[in-house]
């Protein structure tokens, strides 16, 4: 198959949401629907003994929610798709950050009882500033929710961007029936079936169709048909080039958890989300259908197999074709690197693979040499942009509880922070070691982590800190006198670069005033 082929049947997306809106119930389902599972798990659930496909580190087992990206493959009706469950949890907000760089596409999930939330609006504004397109899922109406007029109304608001029903529920908890996809003009009844697919469906193709009423009832299906009148009436019609510029999201109801609604939208998500994008380096745009491989890397992860204390580089194709064994150019590196041991996922089942193209998300055996951010390519030197680590909010001083495991401790360290779980910051003076997050909840999975992967026991002491200053300056001799003035709050990050760690905002902005010639950056990519 020719490489403009290979990149046509691509999909390369994310699915994001606030903390419990059924975020990775939606995933479990779509992998049900797409083949690469028979039973699906569910996230909190004492009746279902299956775990989810996606929450597999023992914390998120324990705990019930996403802490990590977990990236899944699956072919439907002749499409690839490659699907990112990401964290929901505002103190892993950075690990979602990153994963948005490397997709074309997001659905984002609505909880239909609490509507928009405020992480919805964080991520929002992440993929506004790449105008990604967006597809709202709005899930558990298998619930008493609220209106979906209402809901279509605070979408708009609140996440500042056109919206577009393509399909729309038939009642709503006791009474919820299923969905009418107005994208195929079909309705489908299902059945209620939590793990496995049900072959039980009603199919009309007409809504006027006297079968309709003795379906799902008179005045349901006299309500349906007054909804659908008013919906075509009020929105324009859907055109699918405003949704690939990121001006219109076009939505979705269902019920992840019962099976609703999911298959409608991944019929339509297949037929109009996009396939892989050009992406923008430092030096040039660079087009996915491109002879000559390129690609970046936007997460690490260490010990997927606990078996094995194996590190794996998570890395987006964005040109060419990338083939295993062959020698890459490491644009940060001294010299080519060759991997022999190239995977696709499904969750932490994996899969040896020859050859992988734009769009796909591979994983890299690495023994240290690959970090967030880089960038592997078939000779040019190209600097993907777009994965800074932002400044955080919380500051730990860490504490080693085992003055034996010193080398396990640093190890874990190292390992956790070049995953991007957190940041880690060294003081020039007395070596203090500091760990600064942007959620409390982030400590407890370090702690965790540090132990049952390490065998390092760690405390975290809070310091009383504002903000890390990535510093810089363009007169090398100020920079120096800068640093050697205020040696007692200068730290290096993981990469060795200056930090300014601030402890008010006050005073920082009295700092600033006092040292023009120093710039004071509030993330690493400047």
């Amino acid at each position: 198959m020719s490489l403009t082929k290979e990149i046509q049947k691509r999909r390369t997306f994310a699915i994001i949401a606030h903390p419990d809106a059924g975020k990775t119930t939606l995933t479990e389902k779509l992998l049900l629907f797409g083949g690469a599972i028979q039973t699906a798990g569910a996230v909190k659930s004492n009746k279902i003994d299956v775990a989810t496909k996606s929450d597999w580190m023992e914390i998120e087992k324990q705990r019930g929610i996403s802490v990590a990206t977990s990236v899944m493959g699956f072919e439907y009706k002749g499409v690839k798709i490659n699907l990112l469950d990401t964290p929901g949890h505002q103190d892993f907000a950075e690990d979602t950050y990153r994963t948005l760089t490397a997709v074309d596409s997001v659905i984002m999930v609505i909880d239909c009882v609490k509507g928009v939330e405020i992480q919805t609006e964080k991520l929002m504004e992440v993929c506004r500033m790449r105008n990604t397109p967006v597809i709202c899922f709005i899930n558990k109406l298998d619930r008493e929710g609220r209106d979906p007029y209402e809901l279509l109304d605070e979408v708009e608001e609140k996440l500042n961007i056109q919206v577009r029903p393509l399909s729309w529920p038939i009642g709503m908890g006791k009474s919820f029936k299923g969905v009418y996809n107005l994208f195929d003009k079909k309705l489908n009844l299902f059945t209620p079936s939590q793990r496995k697919l049900s072959d039980d469906r009603n199919i009309i193709n007409n809504l006027e169709d006297g079968q309709l009423d003795g379906l799902i009832g008179q005045n349901a299906a006299n309500q349906l048909r007054e909804d659908v009148e008013l919906i075509e009436g009020v929105y324009p019609e859907f055109d699918p080039k405003d949704y690939l510029e990121g001006k219109i999201a076009p939505v979705f109801f269902g019920s992840a958890v019962n099976n609703f609604g999911v298959n409608e939208m991944l019929d339509t998500f297949i037929n109009i989300a996009p396939a892989p994008k050009s992406r923008n380096a430092e030096e040039r745009e660079v087009k996915p259908d491109e002879p000559k491989f390129s690609g970046f890397v936007f997460k690490i992860h260490a010990n997927m197999d606990p078996n094995h204390r194996n590190r794996i580089a998570f890395l987006r194709i964005c040109s060419g074709k990338f083939e295993r064994n062959k020698p890459y150019n490491h644009v940060r590196g001294p010299k080519p690197l060759r991997f022999s041991n190239v995977t696709q996922f499904m969750a932490q089942d994996r899969e040896i693979v020859d050859e992988a193209f734009p769009g796909d998300i591979i994983g890299l055996y690495d023994t240290g040499n690959l970090k967030i951010g880089d960038t592997l390519t078939e000779g040019e030197s190209l600097t993907f942009k777009g994965i800074p680590s932002f400044s955080p909010e919380i500051f730990k001083e860490v504490i080693n509880k085992d003055a034996m495991k010193t080398k396990q401790l640093e190890k874990g360290l190292k390992q956790l922070m070049e995953e991007g779980v957190a940041q880690y910051f060294t003081y020039e003076m007395g070596n203090r070691k500091v760990v600064g997050t942007v959620g409390q909840l982030q400590f407890e999975v370090i702690q965790f982590r540090l132990k049952h992967e390490y065998n390092a026991s760690v405390e975290f002491a809070p310091m009383n800190l504002y903000k890390a200053c990535w510093i810089s300056s363009k007169d090398k001799k100020q920079l120096d006198e800068f640093v050697r003035s205020k040696n007692r709050h200068i730290a290096k990050d993981k990469d060795d670069k200056l930090v300014f760690m601030a402890e008010s905002r006050a005073w920082l902005q009295m700092v600033q005033d006092n040292y023009p010639e120093i710039e004071f950056h509030f993330t690493s990519e400047f």
